[in-house]
């Protein structure tokens, strides 16, 4: 069902820049929760952008950050039919300027454009009621007020700010009066807003005209507002991105939209919605928003509970098994395991902290990388040695490269390489192997229709992923 009437141009801007390190250690740096698929086959990102496929509203505008660039162009091009501007932030901001950066550019051909801002990271239970409320929203928005969506709080969760409300507006859409934004309270505050009848979750979805959204930003925060400008009057075109200057946004303050506009304005309504959402920001979210058992068990991978309850598994490399476990969830993955109480779910970012300091690269990296040709997988790390698995795409090629401090051993276990060795190129099929010695140059190119996948030994002194001398890149890495 059209939702949305062709008069009103309205534009999904969706924040894909987080970290997600509450969800470690299956959400990492390199690999944040928004790329993660929780609650359906789809990535949380891809779940965002697929939300608004059935209305009538423009190709999304999205916002990631500069290192993963590919990893979202990939999860959009998965989406059929899926047409999106990505934005690449240089540096990391906060919610505001990239919102900020978002608006000036829908306005270089929109000067009407309604902006939903949308967390990439989010679980929406029903699409249909969701896009409605928005619509509702939207009317607001068109008459000059900052829409913010207030979710009905159903327990008194203490990771949340909250809104309260004032009286309806009386205006079209149904909104109320926002008497103020309320950090995240502790259980008893939080138990007194819930009773008040009167206070909504702040979930971090709004709606807004972006020429209203930037008039606001320069009454407010006027360096903000003209920093952005300039950074997207001088934002460049590379690949499928456009880039923002960077010189520019980086002198924009560290603000989210909540505190550089939203709490200060005097235009500004909460939209209540009541059907189902969830920021999935803790593992006990993640049980919460799972199919549960009888015994309120949950799990994905090869699992098994026998007595236990409130329990959730996720089993990524191995056999996970609960006895008689009570209330915790259990994430493995192939190089952590975190054990939790899902009644203290929130205390994980102590942990976060304590690893952070001790420059665990756990908290980065996968031992499955992905990269724009494909993805590799370390097997084994030795201070001397390190075997890969390593899957290249079809028509897909890596960069030309030299390493000072390491040689490679290449076996094709499945599909074609065309190698660059030196001066050589070899073609490789299944079972042949070359070596490519220390500081020698080399390419490697996968020809076929079928995923290529080989095997790599590496040996010598330093394995770091910094030792690479890129000379050519199809990627613009080097």
């Amino acid at each position: 069902m059209k939702v949305i009437k062709s008069s009103e141009l309205m534009v999904p801007v969706v924040l894909a820049g987080g970290s997600g390190t509450r969800l470690w250690p299956l959400s990492r740096t390199d690999y944040p929760k928004q790329f993660l698929s929780l609650g359906g086959e789809l990535s949380l990102l891809q779940q965002t952008v697929a939300r608004f496929d059935e209305s009538d509203v423009a190709a999304p505008l999205v916002v990631c950050s500069e290192k993963h660039r590919f990893l979202t162009a990939e999860q959009l091009q998965a989406l059929e039919g899926q047409n999106a501007t990505i934005m690449l932030e240089p540096c990391a901001r906060n919610t505001a300027p990239a919102i900020a950066v978002a608006a000036w550019q829908l306005l270089k051909d929109h000067s009407d454009a309604v902006m939903v801002v949308l967390p990439a990271d989010h679980l929406i239970a029903d699409n249909n009621r969701f896009i409605e409320t928005v619509f509702q929203a939207s009317q607001m928005a068109q008459e000059g007020h900052l829409v913010t969506l207030g979710i009905t709080p159903t327990a008194p969760e203490t990771g949340y700010g909250y809104i309260e409300s004032g009286e309806e507006t009386g205006e079209v859409g149904g909104g109320r009066k926002v008497d103020k934004f309320i950090e995240k309270p502790d259980v008893c505050t939080a138990e007194s807003l819930i009773a008040a009848g009167n206070c909504y979750w702040n979930a971090g979805i709004f709606v807004f005209k972006a020429s209203v959204f930037l008039e606001t930003l320069q009454q407010l925060q006027p360096d903000m507002h003209e920093f952005t400008r300039q950074s997207v009057d001088k934002a460049s075109v590379d690949l499928d991105f456009l880039r923002i200057e960077e010189s520019s946004f980086s002198q924009c303050v560290n603000l989210s939209v909540d505190y550089a506009v939203m709490e200060k304005a005097d235009n500004v309504v909460v939209m209540p919605y009541d059907s189902g959402w969830s920021d999935i920001g803790s593992w006990d979210a993640v049980h919460k928003a799972s199919e549960r058992d009888a015994n309120g068990n949950s799990g994905t991978g090869d699992v098994l509970h026998h007595g236990a309850k409130d329990t959730y598994l996720h089993a990524g490399s191995r056999l996970v098994v609960a006895l008689g476990t009570n209330n915790i969830s259990v994430i493995e993955t192939s190089d952590a395991v975190l054990v939790i109480d899902n009644t203290n779910a929130q205390s994980i970012k102590e942990a976060i902290a304590i690893l952070s300091k001790q420059g665990r690269k756990e908290l980065s990296e996968h031992t499955t990388c992905y990269r724009p040709w494909g993805h590799y997988e370390s097997l084994k790390l030795h201070p001397r040695f390190q075997v890969k698995r390593i899957s290249v795409k079809p028509g897909a090629k890596l960069s030309l490269q030299k390493h000072f401090h390491r040689s490679e051993h290449w076996v094709v276990v499945k599909g074609t390489a065309i190698v660059t060795n030196g001066d050589e190129e070899i073609l490789l099929t299944e079972n042949e192997s070359t070596y490519i010695p220390l500081g020698t140059m080399h390419r490697l190119y996968n020809p076929g229709s079928i995923p290529l996948e080989l095997i790599e030994v590496q040996s010598g002194s330093y394995l770091g992923e910094d030792d690479i001398v890129r000379v050519g890149d199809e990627y613009g890495r080097a």
